[in-house]
């Protein structure tokens, strides 16, 4: 890699940071306005499920076609593509609750565009960036997902206060028209002379283990491996695990609005800047995670393998405890605390699977990205809509959504996932390059 003051590759995970905090902007944004125009029409739970989980239908179907465009066209260039998309439709999406068949197509079109975004984005960093320090950089860029859902939670409310619902997709349009212009002008792609296998320099290339099958193997095929992806356990290691970690994620960054308005009784334009708290955790989470990762491979305290287990099943464990409890606080501060612990330890376990992807198949990182994230993204819509048919029938039952017990089964279920997926995660992964 070319010598420069500032690498371009540090430029790079800059700008993908931006990206990742600008879409949870959005996700967030869309969130916070729909509920709130939502519950002034008197939708219904089931009805507001419904709408909150279909961008994940049109992000589940473009995940596996992300990652293999990615692969074929160039990351960049995707990526700059999906954002204009989506950033044009919430420009020009009416958010109003009684035009349902408007706001399906448009959260149907923003999913299809933003589930090109995160295969590009392992496509790009796998390109630029050498193996040792791939944790950090990639916490890096992750944890843009949280500081900008960070800043949504603490910011938009405001904005739907005084300028109502339709503000926010106004104004997530144009970060997403700013972002967009940046990409443009600052990214590139990796000199291919420096990188004849579109993987990164070659820097820390011998901390990753390469199994003598592999070492065996010339590289002269562009073929994707699709067989030996779908049957390869390390792969759906990664792929059990991302489905939990997004079940929990989006419940909560879907129906933490609805459990503070109605569940406890709390206003989310009066609880100030501590309804950030949990995903700024998530943002000091990630990072740390990234650094102890890095740390520990490159000093060699543990292997590869060892450093995502043991982060993976820490991280995994510790959220699904503080889920658990989640609904026995009935205090916002109790509340924020709890769902800090857990969204910032889900973070911190990032540093396990999801940068895993990049240590068993750095060449197809964007292809393995996408199936996982598939499943992931199915969580999405099963655990968003799940919920609001949980608070649905509970409502029934209990006249109202302010009873502990309406809310218990919301958390248990991806704190048993949490359980679940992390034993699943310390079995079957594995830190050493198993494709090319």
């Amino acid at each position: 890699m070319r010598s420069t003051r500032f690498p371009i590759r540090y430029l790079i995970v800059i700008l993908t940071f931006i990206c990742t905090s600008v879409c949870y902007i959005e996700r967030v944004g869309f969130s916070i306005a729909y509920t709130i125009a939502a519950d002034a029409a008197g939708v219904s739970q089931s009805s507001k499920g419904t709408i909150l989980s279909t961008f994940y239908y049109g992000y589940a179907f473009s995940q596996v076609p992300g990652g293999w465009a990615a692969q074929k066209i160039g990351g960049r260039r995707i990526l700059l593509f999906s954002f204009v998309i989506w950033s044009l439709t919430c420009a020009l999406c009416p958010l109003d609750p009684n035009r349902v068949m408007a706001l399906v197509i448009a959260r149907l079109l923003v999913g299809v565009a933003q589930g090109f975004i995160f295969p590009s984005i392992h496509t790009v960093l796998a390109q630029w960036v050498p193996p040792h320090e791939r944790s950090r950089s990639l916490s890096v860029t992750t944890s843009g997902m949280y500081l900008g859902a960070a800043m949504g939670m603490l910011l938009l409310p405001s904005l739907v206060k005084f300028k109502g619902p339709q503000s926010v997709f106004l104004a997530e349009s144009a970060l997403g028209g700013i972002w967009s212009l940046l990409w443009l002008r600052f990214a590139s792609d990796p000199p291919r002379s420096d990188h004849p296998k579109a993987t990164a320099a070659g820097f820390g290339e011998s901390l990753l283990p390469i199994r003598e099958s592999q070492k065996l193997k010339a590289d002269r095929t562009t073929q994707i491996p699709w067989r030996k992806i779908f049957l390869s356990l390390p792969v759906w290691a990664i792929v059990v695990n991302n489905f939990t970690f997004h079940y929990a994620l989006y419940v909560l960054m879907n129906w933490l609005p609805t459990y503070f308005e109605l569940g406890l009784k709390f206003s989310l334009q009066e609880m100030g800047s501590s309804k950030m708290m949990p995903y700024l955790n998530m943002f000091i989470f990630s990072n740390i995670g990234g650094i102890i990762a890095d740390h520990m491979v490159t000093r060699r305290i543990l292997t590869v393998t060892n450093t995502r287990k043991v982060l993976n099943t820490v991280g995994f464990l510790v959220s699904a405890f503080s889920l658990m409890a989640l609904p026995l606080f009935r205090t916002s501060s109790g509340v924020v605390f709890c769902s800090s612990m857990a969204l910032g330890f889900l973070a911190l376990g990032r540093a396990g699977f999801a940068v895993n992807h990049m240590d068993i198949a750095p060449r197809y990182a964007g292809i393995v990205m996408g199936v996982s994230n598939t499943a992931g993204t199915l969580a999405g819509i099963v655990g968003v809509e799940l919920t609001g048919q949980l608070l649905e029938a509970a409502k029934m039952n209990n006249s109202d959504l302010s009873s502990p017990d309406s809310w218990r089964a919301v958390f248990l279920i991806p704190g048993l996932l949490c359980i679940a997926s992390s034993f699943v995660f310390l079995f079957f992964s594995t830190g050493e390059r198993i494709f090319d």
